[in-house]
């Protein structure tokens, strides 16, 4: 089996025996990727609540909140609206498909590059947009960005980490994705102040988290894994000793990175048709399944529009602003928790934790607001009523934030064995934004259909998602990259795939 930068040989010699200050600067600069896509996913909901946004280029919405016989669930159900939040997810699902091809050929420092330059350029259109074809077209540039950056980080992050600190490490992509989150917040609510032209500076100023990615890879080495994998042995050599530090057996290591490359380039040669093998199914089945159930969590479409949420609910808008800052900051203390207890109490624990509590409050948002909103919206909701929805969205947020939010990144990166991980990569990242998309393009049309109902479809889903988790993902804390197959051998169901037909080329 193939594997990783930290990696286990033929005899079982262990290579990751050292935690060194390059390996974890390496891995915070890279995963402050992360920062751009939690940008973006705050700062979207707060613009389309700023009246002069509104005003220039969807004033069929003003109306709307203009109707004195309103439904409340309805005010902002505009499919022109939509489109403005969901295009950059369908151009990240083709940035995400392209990037397998760029990460394999290129590296992925350099698919880190490309994402954070392509999302700066579309920071700068949608700052000046004039037009709503500006600021569609501003979405699909900072889509591509998102979609190349979110294909290369976790990869990156998985290959550079030891396997004792890989959760740690990688969560701190979703970390920065919830530091993203919350500036762009409080960015909203300074902003909305600023008439006329507060919003042209929320979006433009998404050019800073890209400046601050594509400056921080420029300083990285790409990973040994990468760089033996497009044949540069000297520069992988450099790489093993500048993150091992002095005294590492580095020429072990690399020579075992040469041996896994091999076996690697032996198996296949066409990554996406391999990985629809039988002995690869179960990488398959968790590629498309965990990204798209940690969609249907609802987390990021209640990202998206919660300063709308809040406002359907009671707050006034500099209040549903300050209620989403709020939402934002519980969900990044409850990642810290995840970075400090992924690696202890490993994935499947907090995956079935977050699960249960998210059920618990999503179901409990739905009471109150049937009781006091009813099926027509046209009840309001006290602020005591409104205080408790806020709550809950908070539990409900720490759950997400130390479960499906880093691990859904977290264990997709890591179980994918090398000659199919740009592949199985892409097709993660890919499903994640298609699936984000077509939620992102329905919530508010949902929220005005389903009403209360809505929250109740999510709490449905994170059920089935919960017992999927239960029954059919193993533990995969604390397993090399190259030794992670054995998880798979030895699980009730996914073993009569792996065992039947594993190759006999392979150690």
């Amino acid at each position: 089996m193939a594997g990783g930068v930290f990696s286990v040989n033929g005899d079982g010699k262990n290579f990751n025996g050292r935690l060194t200050a390059s390996v974890i600067i390496t891995c915070i600069v890279a995963a402050s990727g992360g920062l751009i896509f939690g940008y973006d996913i705050g700062i979207s909901g707060g613009v389309t609540t700023m009246e002069s946004f509104l005003r220039k280029f969807f004033p069929s919405v003003l109306r709307k909140m203009a109707d004195t016989k309103r439904n409340e669930y309805c005010v902002y159900d505009s499919q022109v609206l939509t489109s403005f939040t969901s295009s950059l997810y369908i151009a990240g699902l083709v940035a995400s498909l392209m990037a397998s091809h760029v990460t394999k050929a290129m590296g992925r420092q350099a698919t880190m590059l490309i994402g954070g330059a392509t999302f700066f350029a579309g920071a700068a259109i949608n700052g000046a947009a004039v037009n709503i074809e500006m600021l569609i077209l501003g979405r699909i540039l900072l889509g591509f960005g998102v979609g190349f950056t979110n294909q290369a980080t976790p990869i990156y992050l998985s290959e550079m980490a030891p396997p004792k600190w890989r959760g740690a490490f990688n969560t701190g992509f979703q970390l920065f994705i919830g530091v993203g989150v919350v500036a762009s917040n409080l960015i909203n609510y300074g902003t909305t102040h600023i008439h006329g032209w507060g919003w042209r500076l929320s979006l433009g100023l998404a050019a800073v988290p890209a400046t601050i990615m594509t400056l921080g890879a420029l300083l990285i080495t790409d990973t040994p894994s990468s760089l033996v994998t497009r044949g540069k042995l000297q520069q992988a050599r450099l790489a093993l000793s500048r993150i091992r530090g002095s005294g590492s057996d580095i020429e072990a290591e690399l020579t075992d990175l040469v041996h896994s490359n091999k076996i690697s380039r032996s198996v296949t040669e066409v990554p996406f048709k391999n990985i629809l093998k039988r002995r690869y199914r179960p990488h398959l089945v968790m590629s498309i399944m965990i990204p798209f159930f940690q969609q249907l969590t609802g987390i990021n479409v209640i990202a998206f529009y919660a300063p709308i949420l809040f406002q359907t609910v009671g707050f006034g808008n500099n209040s549903a602003l300050m209620a989403a800052v709020i939402l934002g900051l519980v969900n990044l203390g409850s990642i810290l928790v995840s970075t400090f207890f992924v690696d202890r109490y490993g994935r499947r624990f907090l995956f079935l934790e977050g699960g249960i509590q998210m059920i618990i409050c999503q179901v409990a948002v739905a009471c109150v607001l049937g009781a006091k909103l009813g099926v027509s919206g046209e009840g309001s909701l006290s602020k005591g009523y409104s205080i408790l929805v806020l709550v809950l969205m908070c539990f409900y947020a720490a759950g997400f934030g130390w479960s499906w939010g880093p691990l859904s990144w977290l264990v997709p990166s890591e179980i994918f064995p090398m000659e199919i991980r740009p592949a199985g990569q892409s097709i993660s990242v890919g499903v994640n934004f298609v699936t984000t998309f077509v939620l992102a393009q329905t919530f508010l049309t949902m929220l005005c259909h389903f009403k209360y109902g809505t929250f109740l479809f999510y709490a449905g889903w994170i059920t089935i998602m919960t017992g999927f988790v239960a029954g059919f993902l193993p533990e995969t804390k604390g397993i090399p990259l190259d030794s992670m197959n054995s998880v798979w051998e030895q699980h009730w169901y996914w073993r009569r795939f792996v065992e039947e037909t594993k190759p006999t080329n392979l150690p």
